[in-house]
């Protein structure tokens, strides 16, 4: 059996074990692994006329290969943001263009079938989050048999109560925002920190939680930036050392306003966000007269090698997929629910990105983090 296996969409944390752990346990079993260049991206520029596209765009993965690689954050195989389903015109590469027509984007599905025959593949493990994931769903349903493993620091697809990444995300925001506390109290200022969370405000909100940080502000809550400045200086008042901090998700809104975007957006239909932080800083220091410190943790939050938690979760993930590819599975996603390891229909990964459940677990009117209940709650609290 010969086993494909690609990482798409953001780099996070345990990425490089998950890989080692497949390979290791496919090989062990009898079979073969290829890797997959850059995510999607690698049937996209894989040239069928070409020789050289097998060396460019894959590379086959033993034991000597993946031996050390579960040593260092990100992806050894790369990644991108690439949608073989949603090409942009200047993104087809030059030996397709004459297959397409009309104004993109372009659906390369057709293309990307023919270089899995090519290749010889008759399983796929791809890693990524809900974006990654949908066009897994894509093969799925193309008849391609897939085992997908959720990934994303928002830890926000649906059909698993957690994703590889998550538990290094808040744990390194918790001593980012632990050790701004010291400039902050110091010059006696208002600490505004951007995190990301497009979406979902999960990675803010249990940051913020863990962290005592006195206020919150998540994708899911459009907020007063009055009312939170008004709040940040009570609480400033109240502190011994006369300072205060406040988390914001990269994807919060203000109320009657928009997320931030920059640049174009990318095959999934997002545009970069970021900036949020920034634009709340200011308009804090405009409302009270306090000077602001304004940090952006952004791609700190996701480098460098995974905690405990992740490496856990990516080993044990990656072992399930190897099983269930070899075993001749298809049209699953290994996943977490109630503390357990399980696997579900990949066509969950449809429903969008996951939430954060603010009735249970949000103060609207406090901008905070308000745990009403923990008994029967997941580890990560939704």
């Amino acid at each position: 059996m010969r086993i494909g296996i690609l990482t798409g969409g953001g780099d996070v944390p345990g990425l490089n074990p998950c890989i080692k752990a497949v390979v290791d346990r496919v090989i062990d079993d009898g079979h073969d692994v290829v890797g997959l260049r850059r995510g999607w991206g690698a049937f996209v520029d894989y040239d069928l006329d070409d020789e050289r596209s097998a060396a460019r765009c894959t590379i086959p993965l033993d034991h000597a290969t993946v031996r050390t690689i579960d040593r260092t954050g990100g992806t050894f195989l790369h990644t991108s943001r690439t949608n073989p389903g949603r090409v942009k015109d200047d993104e087809v590469p030059h030996f397709l263009r004459s297959s397409v027509s009309g104004d993109g984007p372009h659906d390369l599905t057709a293309h990307v079938l023919a270089v899995l025959e090519r290749l010889e593949l008759d399983a796929l493990i791809p890693i990524g989050g809900d974006d990654t994931l949908s066009y897994a769903l894509r093969l799925h349903e193309e008849g391609f048999p897939v085992i997908a493993i959720p990934k994303t620091m928002d830890n926000d697809v649906h059909g698993t109560d957690y994703c590889i990444g998550f538990s290094t995300a808040v744990t390194r925001s918790v001593e980012f925002i632990h050790q701004l506390r010291t400039s902050t109290g110091s010059h006696e200022r208002i600490a505004v920190i951007e995190l990301f969370g497009r979406y979902s405000g999960e990675t803010c909100l249990i940051s913020a939680y863990l962290a005592s940080v006195d206020r919150a502000v998540i994708s899911e809550v459009p907020f007063d930036p009055e009312r939170l400045a008004a709040l940040l200086m009570e609480d400033k008042r109240r502190s011994p050392s006369h300072y205060a901090m406040v988390t914001v998700s990269e994807g919060a809104t203000h109320l009657g306003g928009d997320v931030h975007l920059s640049g174009e957006a990318d095959a999934y239909g997002h545009r970069k966000l970021g900036g949020i932080g920034e634009t709340t800083g200011q308009l804090i220091k405009e409302l009270t007269g306090q000077d602001i410190i304004s940090q952006q943790l952004g791609y700190l939050m996701r480098s460098g090698r995974p905690d405990s938690l992740d490496l856990m979760v990516a080993t044990n993930y990656a072992v399930m997929a190897a099983d269930l590819a070899v075993g001749g599975e298809k049209g699953r996603m290994v996943a977490l629910r109630s503390g357990t390891y399980t696997n579900v229909p990949v066509s969950v990964t449809g429903e969008g990105a996951r939430r954060v459940d603010v009735d249970a677990l949000y103060d609207v009117e406090a901008y905070r983090p308000k745990v009403r209940q923990v008994a029967g709650k997941p580890m990560f609290l939704y």
